[in-house]
């Protein structure tokens, strides 16, 4: 395979078996679809280059995620990402076996789009009105669950304050009690650990 990279073949040899088949016919169609591209390894996880930064994948104990660099921009991509009910990293969501992913031909129709924007050097970032975000309530029952765990107490306040949110708000949308404290179990316990809430995604967890 031309422009391969040794550290992603160790890469995929040291996934979990149903990622590799998944890891392998990504990098199969990427390569196919554009054979300039290159790879590396960015932040833990294999990463195409072409022009720039295109696309990346990565495998986890459960599922696999793909994306592309400029996804935003990419039309079908956005829709595909919004209606994905299993959230991951990338716009594809949680990829748990071949026929989780698009077709080859929809998927290398995409990879060329990803190309000519990368080609073109268009912004990844599309402007939009910039709208200020509303602080988060922390409801009382957080805070005593928090510092009910000393350690808990410590570790969720060295979280920076985007992560502390996202904690609350996961607890607060919770519909159920049940689905509640359960959720605020996870987060004691996570927490005590120094995770943020999407911890499994980040590539130094895994």
């Amino acid at each position: 395979m031309k422009n391969a990279d040794l550290r992603v073949d160790a890469y995929i040899k040291k996934s979990e078996p149903f990622a590799t088949i998944i890891l392998n016919h990504l990098r199969k169609q990427v390569h196919k679809t554009c054979p300039g591209v290159t790879e590396t390894i960015k932040w833990g996880f294999p990463h195409f280059e072409y022009e720039g930064m295109l696309c990346f994948m990565a495998g986890f104990k459960s599922h696999c995620s793909f994306g592309f660099w400029r996804g935003n921009l990419l039309k079908d991509i956005r829709e595909k990402a919004n209606k994905s009910e299993e959230k991951a990293m990338g716009q594809l969501g949680r990829i748990k076996k071949l026929k989780d992913l698009p077709s080859d031909t929809v998927l290398n129709r995409w990879i060329r789009e990803a190309v000519k924007l990368n080609e073109k050097g268009k912004s990844a970032i599309p402007k939009k009105t910039i709208i200020k975000k509303k602080a988060v309530r922390v409801p009382v029952f957080f805070t005593k669950s928090i510092n009910s765990n000393k350690q808990t107490a410590i570790n969720f306040k060295k979280l920076t304050t985007s992560q502390q949110n996202e904690y609350v708000q996961w607890v607060s949308e919770a519909k159920t009690d049940a689905t509640r404290e359960k959720r605020m179990k996870l987060t004691i316990d996570w927490a005590k650990e120094g995770k943020p809430q999407n911890w499994k995604y980040m590539a130094r967890y895994k």
